[in-house]
């Protein structure tokens, strides 16, 4: 099948490179935009069944004056004493004074002596703002602008003031995460470019991932917009960041795959045309198997409970599914017009490296399997151990820098009120049959809830515009997005305020912090189907791949494993050296996408080239030798160049970034250097002929060596 795909591409390699282009100009010209299906809505994550988002969906009805956002004005004195009545009056005139002003997408301006904190440290005034989604660049404009005609609004009053919350932090924070994504993309292409040169010494060759994927990401963007209108899916203002590294890290690897086989058909003779067609011959199945395993690792996420992982999965599948279809058509039709000139100027092409490293790598695995299995799985044990202390942590803002005024500002007010104060904990009470809640039952209820354990503060009830629901928000007495807050809202705060409900009535617990809750509990549950499933998946393609049942097992042992070393590494440097809380809620997920599923590639490519050399009457030991004499470096270029990019996040002043950074390049050093290079062709060595059962994958067909057409063949094709 591939070696007749390949055939074909390079005889009529004009009409594909012309093709190609046609339906990728289509393709661009006539799709929508990526924007018109990207949405910021963070309630589309959960599914209606979890509570905090009934009681989101209850607040939109019955609170519909309900502000999108708020920011805080926290206002002191410059000298650092306590505020007097003087200064709470100014400070009420000073909210006057910004509401006279109208800015745009702001409303409320609410203060009072209700707002002074108890020690009077510091006095708030909650500003509404008013926006249809989060990510509306109307708010972020309407805290720019309350924070410039703050100023002058306080001038001479010996007081000062800062704007804290969510969007005043993104606002604080803009320029870093732009900066970073900036240097990410720019890393990426300078990356891909340096390494390829220094493996190929050779411009074209480094140019030419960087173009087709360019033009690829082009042509996929287009074809998610077209599948999430037609499908009505929304896809998260990520999604773009992701296709970006995802479709160069497995373009780039398959490429690679291509271009090192046929460079060793080149060193073996044969004519560029034939070069070409035994290289898709041979690599075709590989790069399909490959693809096929990660779309599958993709498209399992649309067993996801969160939103967001639901429509992820679609919209990578597609990206690998293009970039399978490009490496197999444009890329060796581009190659074989091109032929030895893809490697220009260089000549070392022509030459096969004397006592390479990867050779002598080779010799010590096939000579010694068990010592190097032993090694390398001790390593990815010892590593694995680690995950077992995994914290998740989802306080994003304690990983911003914290000399901005929103997180100085945020630090003021926690030590004036309760530590949930930015955040609180929105507490709904409604009748069962819809009758108006009495009074009684209402401050029975508020009283309740103010003495519950975990609670530090509870504010007036206010009732709604439906007779029979009101609310009471709860400041806790930890951070509202630490894993104290979300462990107590989940284990008991919830239990405590259902039995609070007086007889006749029911509480629904809504918030950030039950946010997080439930978003822990879902994530928790996404894990544990999404990695026994996915596994079994890939699992079964091996199997296809190899015509066996063992390698399988001992492969996606292997990848597991290397994902929990992976996420190990993560907490051993985090937690346990820097001290943090915890590591970043999203890590898991975020390994399953660069770990499980692109490292997996690299197993495929290493455990078909063993086959391979077994195939060509090797016996188990020099085929792992040779296998990863040859396989070894499209693997370290490969991780390296993936492993580099996301290095590069490390470099950002943010502690997810840098997590996400470390985590990825880790995980893809171990999958590339420590699993493939060594754990998967030593075991593969010591179980011999028995790694391929019931199969005989390892036996020339019809019990005659595998040899290449030969060179002549296609001189006239």
């Amino acid at each position: 099948m591939f070696e007749r795909l390949g055939r074909f591409v390079v005889r009529r390699a004009w009409w594909v490179i012309v093709g190609w282009l046609v339906a990728a100009a289509a393709i661009i010209g006539t799709t929508p935009s990526l924007s018109d299906i990207t949405s910021a809505d963070q309630g589309s994550f959960l599914p209606h069944s979890y509570e905090a988002v009934q009681a989101a969906e209850l607040a939109k009805k019955v609170f519909p004056q309900q502000v999108a956002a708020t920011a805080a004005i926290v206002v002191k004195r410059a000298d650092g004493k306590p505020l007097t009545p003087a200064d709470e009056a100014k400070v009420g005139e000073v909210a006057q004074t910004l509401k006279a002003k109208n800015i745009p997408s702001t409303s409320g301006y609410l203060t009072g002596p209700q707002a002074v904190a108890p020690d009077k440290s510091v006095q708030v005034v909650n500003v509404g703002l008013d926006a249809k989604t989060p990510d509306d660049p109307a708010l972020l404009q309407a805290v720019r602008d309350l924070r410039a005609d703050l100023g002058p609004a306080l001038a001479g009053s010996g007081l000062t003031a800062g704007v804290a919350g969510d969007v005043a932090s993104f606002v604080d924070n803009e320029d870093t995460f732009n900066q970073a994504f900036a240097v990410v993309g720019v890393a990426t292409i300078v990356l891909i470019i340096g390494l390829i040169l220094i493996i190929f010494r050779s411009p074209i060759a480094a140019l030419l991932p960087v173009v087709v994927v360019g033009l690829v990401l082009m042509v996929t963007t287009g074809l998610v917009a077209a599948a999430g209108k037609v499908f009505d899916l929304n896809v998260s203002q990520d999604l773009q960041t992701i296709l970006l590294i995802v479709l160069f890290g497995i373009g780039t690897d398959y490429i690679l795959f291509l271009l090192f086989r046929y460079r060793e058909r080149l060193r073996a003779g044969d004519d560029k045309r034939t070069a070409m067609v035994v290289s898709v011959q041979r690599v075709g199945e590989v790069i399909t198997s490959a693809a096929g395993a990660v779309i599958v690792a993709f498209l399992v996420l649309l067993l996801a409970s969160l939103g967001f992982f639901g429509s992820l999965g679609p919209a990578l599948a597609i990206a690998v599914g293009v970039m399978l279809v490009t490496s197999l058509t444009l890329v060796p039709a581009l190659v074989s017009l091109l032929g030895r000139y893809v490697f220009w100027p260089s000549k070392a092409w022509q030459r096969t490296p004397e006592a390479n490293l990867s050779r002598r790598l080779g010799k010590a695995i096939g000579r010694r399997p068990a010592l190097v299995a032993a090694a390398s799985g001790a390593l990815l044990v010892a590593l694995a151990a680690g995950s077992l202390a995994y914290q998740a942590d989802y306080d994003f803002s304690s990983g911003f820098p914290q000399d901005t005024e929103s997180a100085k500002a945020a630090t003021d007010l926690q030590r004036g009120f309760a530590a949930g104060a930015l955040a609180p904990t929105e507490v709904y009470l409604r009748t069962d049959n819809g009758a108006p809640l009495t009074d009684q039952q209402l401050n029975e209820f508020a009283a309740a809830a103010a003495k519950a354990p975990g609670v530090g503060q509870a504010q007036p009830p206010e009732r709604s515009n439906d007779p029979s629901v009101a609310r009471v928000n709860l400041l806790l007495n930890e951070n509202p997005v630490s894993n104290e807050a979300i462990t107590l809202v989940r284990d008991s705060l919830r239990a405590d305020l259902h039995e609070a409900a007086p007889p006749g009535t029911k509480a629904l617990v809504g918030g950030t912090t039950s946010i997080f809750a439930d978003i822990n509990s879902a994530n928790n549950r996404d894990l544990s189907v999404i990695l026994p499933v996915a596994a079994a998946l890939i699992a079964l393609i091996l199997a296809l791949l190899l015509r066996s049942l063992v390698a399988p097992i001992y492969l996606v042992i292997a990848v597991l494993l290397n994902f929990a070393a992976t996420l190990g590494a993560t907490v051993y440097l985090f937690q346990g050296l820097q001290g943090k809380p915890g590591i970043t809620f999203q890590l898991p997920i975020i390994l399953y996408l660069f770990v499980v599923a692109i490292g997996t590639d690299y197993n495929i490519l290493m455990i078909a080239r063993l086959r391979e050399e077994a195939r060509e009457g090797n016996e188990p030991h020099e085929a792992a030798a040779i296998g990863v004499e040859h396989a070894g470096p499209t693997v370290a270029a490969a991780g390296l160049i993936l492993a580099g990019t996301f290095a590069v996040l490390m470099l950002a002043p943010i502690s997810f970034l840098q997590q996400m950074g470390f985590a990825v390049a880790i995980g893809i050093v171990l999958s590339a250097f420590v699993m493939s290079m060594f754990l998967v062709p030593s075991l593969t060595a010591l179980i011999g002929h028995k790694a391929w059962w019931p199969g005989h994958g390892d036996e020339r067909p019809g019990g005659k060596p595998q040899t290449p057409p030969e060179p002549a063949s296609m001189a006239n094709v």
